[in-house]
């Protein structure tokens, strides 16, 4: 279908919108951390879900994973 001279790319368009979905949301990833957490058997608070987002941190795969997970971690300390 053509409109005002525009013709769709299917394929590119569809490829763009699961290339910014790549990761998880936020509460996707925070679901994931109190899981876990609570699978060890271990307290949920504060600094075990820190300790937990910084060691996803340092295994990141680039630099929009890093920025995920810093952004998860200030939520943390704000206020």
């Amino acid at each position: 279908m053509q409109q005002n001279g525009y013709i769709p790319d299917t394929a590119n368009a569809i490829a763009r919108y699961f290339n910014k979905a790549t990761l998880p949301t936020q509460q996707e990833t925070l679901g994931q951390i109190v899981v876990e957490i609570l699978s060890d058997g271990r307290s949920l608070n504060r600094k075990a879900i820190c300790t937990k987002l910084l060691s996803r941190l340092e295994l990141a795969a680039d630099q929009e994973e890093e920025a995920h997970y810093n952004t998860l971690i200030g939520l943390l300390f704000d206020r």
